[in-house]
């Protein structure tokens, strides 16, 4: 056998020639972090980190980089362990409290990521945050402050696009992105960003043109196929939906609990409200819509009562909300003859109609699902 052979097979020249590049060929396979890293392939990274941490190889920075790697791949809980694990050695850079608040405000944390991001040094990331959180607070001093501190580099310029994307200022969003994309063609996902603001602006044969640009680059997208299927709902029907978004569930991992969830969600508003009962009340907490949709769903079945149980609490941001939580409170009123509820249910109303810009038609409830940037 090969192991034990002492002598060259043939000569020497050609030997050595051969165990070169056995050599080269064994360098290859090793995998690199750096090399992961710059493909962006997270799990390939974290893989090489934790192999050689359980092994005991020295890695500089290893537990910036696990954090950084579990964060990109969507792990959020894990990667507030790691820094959090982290900020507690006497070493800890002071960067690390600002990568902290981003987990613990993807986990929705937000008074503690608030608290984190404070300890961090004044950085563009750390404005960044502190601006998203302020829009979660409601806090409008605040958000202005934050805004005005914004550069005009790629990031800022995102965020700010974000918020404006939160606050129904979708042609403003528009605006942001395309000037990205000018300027940077190869930011394919950005075609995403714009294509959901056209959805949200009802232009959704618009959309579908835009998407379509993303989808051949990136077939398999759980966001982009997901879209597509929510612009076949509106312009079509929910069977027509229904089918695009079996693409969706064909790809899907088993480990992908999110895109299990939105699959769940979306079905039931492409099937009419079809297991409501049983699908959306876990959901609640989960994904936004499914709340509007199981108080849309109660008020077709006449259950009026529970309809409002579930809207009472909610403090409306978008017209969408204003208007259902105005459709519970008038129907809550007439069916209770209550004057306050009524008069609550024109409130909501006058807030809407009263602007042009955010008067829209109401909808039986959206299959779409925000998406955080």
């Amino acid at each position: 056998m090969l192991l034990s052979r002492m002598k060259p097979a043939v000569a020497g020249e050609a030997s050595t020639s051969s165990n070169e590049k056995k050599r080269k060929n064994k360098t290859k396979k090793i995998p690199r972090l750096e090399d992961y890293l710059n493909q962006r392939d997270y799990l390939g990274a974290l893989t090489v980190l934790e192999f050689q941490r359980n092994g005991g190889v020295s890695v500089e920075h290893a537990d910036l980089w696990i954090g950084f790697c579990a964060f990109h791949l969507g792990d959020h809980k894990r990667a507030m362990e790691e820094y959090k694990a982290l900020t507690l050695r006497p070493e800890c850079p002071v960067e690390v409290w600002v990568y902290l608040g981003c987990s613990l405000f993807f986990l929705g944390l937000y008074k503690e990521a608030e608290e984190a991001a404070l300890k961090g040094p004044k950085t563009q990331l750390q404005n960044r945050l502190l601006f998203h959180l302020a829009h979660k607070f409601s806090d409008e001093k605040k958000l202005m402050g934050f805004h005005q501190n914004l550069e005009d580099v790629t990031e800022d310029q995102l965020s700010l696009a974000s918020i404006h994307y939160m606050r129904s200022h979708y042609q403003e969003a528009i605006d942001i992105y395309k000037r990205i994309l000018l300027q940077n063609r190869d930011f394919l996902a950005l075609n995403v960003y714009v294509a959901l603001c056209y959805y949200k602006l009802d232009y959704y044969d618009v959309s579908q043109e835009v998407l379509a640009v993303y989808l051949q680059s990136i077939p398999d997208s759980t966001i982009a196929l997901n879209l597509k299927a929510c612009n076949h709902f509106r312009l079509y029907n929910g069977k027509a939906a229904e089918t695009e978004l079996k693409n969706l569930i064909d790809i899907s991992s088993s480990s992908f609990q999110f895109a299990k969830e939105l699959i769940q969600h979306n079905l039931v508003v492409f099937r009419g409200g079809e297991g409501a009962l049983q699908v959306l009340p876990p959901l609640i907490d989960v994904i936004s819509e499914a709340r509007l949709n199981l108080v849309i769903y109660y008020l077709r079945q006449d259950d009026i009562q529970e309809a409002y149980k579930l809207i009472k609490d909610l403090e409306p941001t978008t017209p969408q909300e204003y208007i259902l939580k105005g459709v519970v409170n008038a129907a809550l009123g007439q069916d209770i003859g209550s004057r306050d509820h009524l008069k609550i249910a024109q409130q909501f109303f006058q807030l809407v109609g009263g602007s042009a810009s955010e008067c829209v038609p109401l909808s039986a409830g959206s299959a779409h699902l925000h998406v955080s940037r």
